[in-house]
């Protein structure tokens, strides 16, 4: 008989559940994050164990990997779809471990995509790149506000970025002291952001559909970065709407009769293809003629942002040919011919 596990992960300790094909509890217990552990309670159940679910929203890394190697299968709860159960009166860890098993069981568990570990670093990295250069927006725009508040003029941010540049002489020796920490802080992260760039290009740049992102209008290097990092493994797609559905390029809607009824879960999908993809459209309508045309007339019908959103999933559905198929971008065949 097959049997299900899962466990509930937490940041200090999991709760392991193992069930059989009627729903009877074979095992379960609470772990400190030891993997030897866990592996060592499973080992009994190993041959006939289908795969073993995990609950968690940050720290999965080391218990799925450890899984993978001892020869186990791992699956990655997608908590955002997972079927909330109601008329409990009381749950808990217990119950929510067996309820992930009696999920895989009926064959209804939702799952997540488990990165592989030989890539995971370098998409983290990106990732960690972007949040840099998130903080380092903010220190800028906390200096230009500070000027601002005293001289009631605008610092322009290419005026702030220059090597020539040097700290106005306004306010009290408190309001220098604060401007200076902001643009120190905003310096040496600029440092660091150069170092990850340089790091991530030398790992990408000979990746055949690194470059052959880049022959699309509006891409270019962090972008194309972004774009192969996060899609990962292009056959886990089956169609270019999954694709596009994915990088939150498709409408999210609930209608009935003709008649819209709300909206669904419009955060499903990753959030920084969804950026790549936004700002991608932005440039591709400053630089393809086609694009902006396309733009222009989607604009005339609806807005500017359903118009920008609408060449945003041109795009990444071109880009899903891109990667999976290898070839080169082809206006014409997302634009058709003028």
């Amino acid at each position: 008989m097959t049997l299900y596990a899962a466990i509930d992960l937490h940041s200090n300790n999991h709760y392991l559940c193992v069930i059989d094909g009627n729903d009877k509890r074979l095992f379960e217990g609470k772990f400190d994050n030891d993997a030897n552990l866990t592996i060592q309670a499973l080992k009994p159940f190993k041959r006939r164990l289908k795969a073993i679910a995990i609950e968690s929203t940050f720290n999965w890394y080391w218990l799925a990997d450890a899984l993978m190697e001892a020869g186990f299968e791992a699956q990655l709860v997608n908590t955002a779809k997972v079927i909330q159960y109601e008329g409990l009166k009381r749950t808990d860890d217990k119950y929510d471990a067996f309820f992930l098993a009696h999920l895989m069981r009926l064959g209804i568990l939702p799952t997540g995509y488990i990165y592989p570990v030989e890539q995971r670093g370098l998409r983290d990295l990106l990732r960690r790149r972007m949040r840099l250069v998130q903080d380092r927006t903010r220190y800028i725009n906390s200096l230009n506000t500070q000027y601002q508040r005293q001289t009631g003029l605008h610092l322009s941010c290419n005026k702030i970025n220059s090597k020539l540049f040097r700290l106005p002489v306004v306010g009290d020796l408190n309001v220098q002291l604060a401007m200076k920490a902001n643009l120190n802080m905003s310096k040496a992260l600029k440092v660091q952001i150069k170092l990850l760039e340089k790091s991530i290009m030398s790992q990408v740049k000979e990746c055949s559909e690194f470059n052959l992102l880049k022959t699309t209008n509006g891409i270019g290097d962090v972008l194309a970065e972004t774009i192969l990092l996060e899609t990962g493994d292009i056959n886990r797609f089956n169609s270019p709407g999954n694709y596009a559905s994915y990088c939150r390029c498709v409408d999210s809607c609930k209608s009935s009769n003709g008649k819209k009824k709300g909206v669904g879960n419009r955060k499903n999908g990753n959030k920084y293809l969804a950026w790549a993809f936004i700002e991608a459209a932005n440039f591709a309508i400053r630089y393809n003629v086609k694009a902006k045309k396309f733009y222009e007339c989607k604009k005339r019908k609806t807005n500017n942002v359903i118009a920008l959103k609408a060449l945003a999933h041109k795009l990444s559905r071109a880009c899903y040919y891109i990667i999976k198929q290898g070839v080169p971008f082809d206006e014409n065949k997302i634009f058709g011919r003028v």
